[in-house]
């Protein structure tokens, strides 16, 4: 009898669920690295991470391109009760545990090879790049309903030192996107150097307030072991303090320095997600709903695999609270030019990526410089 093979778009969905699951052995780059040491003696693969991120990626999304097909309800639903995709989130995190394990063993001087001081900083820099996927698994976890789920996103904030981006993104940034009160959306014109302290000042004081607020709400004192902020940082003491006392003080100044890595990471994509974009005021004075034109998409395939669909940021924001594996293109958003990897690196070079930038979110607001996200200052100068 002739045996019926499964539709290809079942086919294709069913390869998708196992290639998301690639997501949680990112953190797998600390010990391909060590290997690739020992085998070829190439202290280069100590920079693994940042090569592929930066370098592999883009250019396999640049060949195998973008994939914006959009889905049936049916096949939404499907998909969102899928656990398979809720697996490849949970499993990050003892993935990337175990790798900051095993770097603070060689960095301490294990591994049964000499490491030199740039090969250290490689591993650093291959480490704070995973913290910096963690903080994208802590967003997926963060913005679900189920307790142990939200606890988890703590846990993998843990690592870069940042966790009251727990309570500003889900409770400040998610309410303020593309408007001036938000410290997370960059302005037009605005540099990546200016704005990662602007961002990082102002998340950490709205994530103070906020938590603030609430127990005042409540009647109790905002210095209480549930405070959200407090208990996340106190988890990332406890980390360090453990981290240290178990490999020695040498490994603190390279937890805090991955750390960095692991925050710009984050901040940069900040800077990409809302450049120049704005919400603009009603006629009661308040902002209009949010949309997908508030938030600029990229659907390289190969990236969004790896980022658990973080590119597709504006059906994120219209719906945060739906599953990675569910949100769709929304054709309607911006679109940037390339993904992650490749608009990060343009962003370090600011003229380079005003030149690329500025005219997309020129075109559209079909050119009229009062509807784009300006500075408080800019915007009075041209009257917006």
């Amino acid at each position: 009898m002739a045996t019926v093979s499964a539709p290809a778009p079942r086919r294709r969905r069913s390869l998708r669920r196992f290639v998301f699951m690639l997501t949680a052995f990112v953190p797998g780059a600390v010990f391909a690295s060590w290997a690739l040491v020992q085998l070829t003696g190439w202290g280069v693969f100590w920079w693994l991470a940042p090569v592929v991120t930066f370098g592999i990626i883009p250019v396999l999304d640049l060949l195998v391109g973008s994939r914006s097909s959009d889905q049936s309800a049916a096949t939404l639903e499907s998909l969102e009760d899928d656990p398979l995709y809720r697996w490849a989130t949970y499993l990050y995190l003892p993935a990337q545990y175990l790798s900051l394990i095993f770097a603070c063993w060689l960095w301490a001087g294990g591994g049964w090879l000499a490491m030199g001081f740039i090969d250290k900083v490689g591993l650093m820099v291959t480490v704070g790049i995973i913290g910096g996927v963690a903080i994208n698994a802590a967003h997926e976890l963060g913005h679900k309903t189920s307790r142990a789920e939200r606890r988890a996103s703590k846990v993998a904030l843990a690592q870069t030192c940042y966790g009251h981006f727990y309570v500003e993104h889900n409770r400040g940034h998610h309410k303020r996107v593309a408007t001036v009160e938000d410290p997370a959306t960059s302005r037009f014109g605005e540099s990546l150097y200016h704005f990662v302290p602007r961002s990082l000042a102002g998340s950490l004081r709205s994530a103070w307030a906020l938590e603030s607020r609430r127990w005042d709400r409540a009647g109790r004192t905002r210095w209480n072991p549930r405070n959200d902020v407090l208990n996340s940082w106190a988890m990332t003491v406890g980390l360090f303090v453990v981290l240290g006392v178990w490999f020695g003080p040498v490994v603190l100044p390279w937890l805090a320095a991955q750390a960095v890595i692991g925050v710009g990471l984050l901040e940069t994509v900040n800077y990409l997600e809302h450049y120049g974009l704005r919400r603009q005021k009603l006629p009661n004075g308040r902002y209009e709903t949010v949309s997908p034109e508030h938030s600029w998409n990229s659907d390289t395939l190969v990236a969004n695999l790896l980022l658990f669909h973080l590119q597709r940021h504006s059906d994120h924001h219209v719906n945060p609270a739906r599953r990675y594996q569910t949100l769709r293109p929304r054709a309607e958003a911006p679109q940037l030019p390339a993904g992650y990897g490749t608009m990060v690196l343009l962003a370090l070079v600011p003229p380079l990526w005003r030149r690329v930038m500025d005219p997309r979110v020129l075109a559209h607001y079909d050119n009229d410089i009062r509807r784009v996200g300006l500075s408080p200052r800019a915007a009075l100068r041209v009257g917006a």
